[in-house]
């Protein structure tokens, strides 16, 4: 089959038959609606699950995805199905690419975001590999945003649903991976997704969603970075903005940038809170809220998807926040206004409107004090 053959949605009137569709399945409501969209529209369908990780009780719990009860139930919608199913186990390579990385970026100051690093590498770079492997026309994730073929060619959008909206962790999807990559959610709001998957009879139907990071156990990241790098309990000094020390604190992995809470210092004549970590010297510095201000960032590996665009754009800094009116050069991200909570390793993700032009890596701020001084 033509491998431009439109598969915006499987629900449509369209047979697809002939057509061959790998589903990544991941265990829960979402991507086992898209499975049996895909079915229902006459394709073969093959739903794949990599086992990610297997330890201690995030594979059990409530919240977790790509292993323990997961792949059973992920294998249960196949057999309800009727379709193919394998398993691969990618325990290692997420460990690396994800699980390190992760404690790696704490250990350095920084602000991980390992989705957006599971989605570049294990999710959808090995996915691709598998997906071509066997033959598929597309690879179909229960992601929600948009596919939506412009004068460029694929693009990508915020979903229908703007609860539900993805795309900040999506932004270093390739030109490349979205001509193969499908997202038959983008335009469905999450009840209506779940009324399908009871109107089929599907066990996960009333599955709770998977929290942001699946593999840290009730939310605890400094637990798990602990047992992978037990010096990062080291402690250190706080500092304020001329660097005399004002406290101690019990490790850099306890601390992230504009956090207030933990500090544990009285006598100041405002709130202080964490405006940068210093991990050379283990050193938490700390400042009153104006402090914060950013007034641009330096971005690093930057993907971009916007060709043909030249107009007002916005950035978010953080998945839940505000889109903020900015400019970029290529290189540096600078705001129309000051911009908080902006810290190394975080992503910028620049859109216009719904869509997602691409973004980067924050490797450095740029504070606004420095540049009204």
């Amino acid at each position: 089959m033509d491998a431009d053959f439109q598969l915006s949605g499987f629900d449509s009137a369209t047979s697809l038959k002939g057509a061959r569709i790998v589903v990544a399945m991941s265990g829960g409501v979402d991507s086992s609606v898209v499975a049996a969209l895909a079915a229902k529209s006459g394709a073969e369908v093959i739903g794949v699950t990599l086992q990610l990780y297997d330890h201690g009780a995030a594979t059990g719990r409530t919240g977790s995805c790509c292993a323990g009860q997961d792949i059973r139930d992920a294998r249960a919608v196949a057999d309800k199905l009727g379709i193919a199913h394998y398993v691969f186990d990618y325990e290692s390579a997420f460990r690396q690419g994800v699980i390190d990385r992760f404690a790696d970026d704490y250990m350095a100051g920084r602000t991980p975001i390992p989705c957006v690093r599971c989605n570049q590498g294990v999710k959808f770079t090995d996915l691709f590999g598998i997906a071509r492997d066997l033959g598929a026309d597309c690879l179909a994730t229960g992601h929600y945003v948009r596919r939506v073929v412009g004068p460029h060619g694929a693009e990508l959008h915020r979903p229908a649903d703007p609860a539900r909206d993805q795309s900040y962790f999506l932004f270093a999807t390739t030109r490349a991976q979205l001509d193969y990559l499908r997202f038959p959610l983008g335009n469905l709001p999450k009840p209506r997704v779940r009324e399908i998957a009871a109107e089929l009879g599907l066990g996960v139907a009333a599955k709770p969603d998977s929290q942001d990071i699946c593999f840290v156990p009730d939310g605890d990241y400094a637990s798990v970075v602990r047992k992978l790098r037990p010096e990062a309990e080291e402690g250190g000094d706080i500092v304020d903005l001329d660097g005399r020390i004002i406290g101690r604190h019990r490790g850099l992995i306890h601390y992230t940038v504009g956090q207030r809470r933990g500090l544990e210092i009285g006598g100041q004549a405002e709130p202080l809170y964490v405006v940068r970590l210093d991990a050379e010297q283990r050193r938490v510095i700390a400042g009153p809220r104006r402090a914060l201000a950013v007034a641009a960032a330096r971005i690093s590996d930057v993907n971009w998807l916007g060709e043909g665009f030249d107009g007002p754009m916005t950035v978010k800094v953080r998945s839940m926040a505000k889109p903020a009116p900015a400019r970029f050069d290529g290189q540096m991200v600078s705001f129309d206004s000051p911009e908080y909570g902006v810290a190394p390793g975080q992503a910028a993700v620049l859109y216009a409107g719904d869509r997602v032009l691409g973004g980067g890596w924050i490797e450095e701020t740029v504070q606004a004090e420095l540049l009204a001084a």
